[in-house]
């Protein structure tokens, strides 16, 4: 009998602790309720302080500390405590973003529904510590850790151009092209593209030795951003080295409105025309070159040839061959050892039948040639 009474003392006794102890959670749980409500409406970091105390209170046992509603609730303070107290006043074990994910981590997916308000709270204060934590690391050119903080705000679903762009920027700096075209790509779904940026893509694009998409980028972007000068040179030197010239002529002049004195663009919208067979209007621009750098040899050349073929088709047109032997002089005296302008004289003194002139040519190119 005695036996008997014992154990059902032990037996009272562990309902009684037990009964105590959840009680004691309970009241934990209500005090950290409460601080974090009170912390909600004023701010005040020393009720957010409270509200985690509470809540560790209640994170001693394992039962308590797989409960749904006790990581909710601490997710909600921990992330609270890892945006508001950016300086870290709040001394913890670990930083309050790692302890955010690690009590996020024991909320089971079929429990989420029932929490979508408090957890998308939690998602907004990772991804602005987040952002925070990683504009640091940009400032100390800490890139890795900035790509690493970054890309767990994009995971977060964190509706961000600025996030998403700085992804862009660090994939491209750490050399890692394929990831920021994706992200550029992401911006550009957004339709929040800017000019600048469809450059970077467009770069990129070169990178990856894709030229059809760096090409159909930039013309993207000139239809979007029809003055805009960065887009407008970059196209048309793209135009230039995959010998679209034909592509070139119309948009020239808008060109040389931004820079009409720049020599090289000028020297591209006359050899644009030339290849377009405006060859008036070549010559006008490869004036405006030696207007602005007289021993250009590449203007002078031009004009040269330009003029050695009127010669050569009408042998009577002196304007052609007066023009045609002063242009193509220059450009010999220029760079006297240059192949093209003195093949170009050897032509021309056998159409002028300038005999002497000519084995002086053909003599020096020759010796160039052998």
């Amino acid at each position: 009998m005695k036996n008997k009474n014992k154990i059902i003392s032990s037996t009272l006794g562990l309902f009684l602790l037990v009964g105590a102890q959840q009680a004691s959670a309970q009241s934990a749980y209500k005090e950290a309720s409460n601080a974090f409500a009170m912390y909600s409406q004023t701010g005040d970091i020393k009720n957010l302080d409270n509200a985690r105390k509470q809540i560790e209170n209640i994170y001693k046992t394992r039962r308590d500390s797989s409960k749904t509603k006790v990581n909710v609730l601490r997710a909600m303070v921990m992330s609270s405590i890892a945006y508001a107290d950016s300086t870290r006043t709040i001394k913890l074990n670990a930083d309050p973003i790692d302890l955010t994910y690690q009590t996020l981590g024991k909320i089971e997916e079929r429990d989420q529904d029932g929490y979508p308000g408090e957890l998308d709270y939690v998602k907004q204060n990772l991804a602005a510590a987040l952002i925070y934590r990683a504009n640091k690391s940009l400032v100390d050119q800490k890139y890795d850790a900035a790509f690493e903080d970054f890309s767990k705000v994009d995971a977060l679903n964190a509706k961000s151009g600025d996030v998403t762009y700085n992804l862009a920027l660090l994939a491209t700096k750490a050399g890692k092209s394929a990831d920021a075209i994706k992200y550029y790509k992401a911006i550009h779904e957004g339709g929040k593209m800017t000019a600048e940026q469809f450059i970077e893509l467009a770069n990129l694009y070169d990178k990856q030795t894709e030229q059809q998409l760096a090409l159909s980028t930039l013309e993207e972007a000139k239809t979007k951003f029809p003055e805009n000068k960065d887009v407008l040179f970059l196209l048309i030197d793209k135009y230039a080295k995959n010998g679209a010239y034909d592509a070139i002529v119309p948009i020239v002049d808008q060109a040389l409105k931004f820079e009409p004195e720049n020599i090289e663009l000028n020297y591209m919208a006359g050899y644009a025309n030339e290849n377009a067979n405006n060859i008036e209007l070549a010559s006008t621009y490869y004036q405006k070159v030696l207007e602005l750098d007289p021993n250009n040899y590449e203007s002078n050349l031009a004009l040269g040839l330009i003029n050695l073929n009127k010669y050569l088709k009408d042998g009577d047109n002196q304007e052609a061959q007066y023009d045609a032997q002063n242009f193509l002089l220059k450009a010999n005296e220029i760079k006297p050892y240059e192949i093209n302008a003195l093949k170009s004289l050897a032509l021309y003194y056998q159409k002028a039948e300038d005999d002497t002139q000519l084995d002086r040519v053909n003599l020096l190119l020759n010796q160039l040639t052998n």
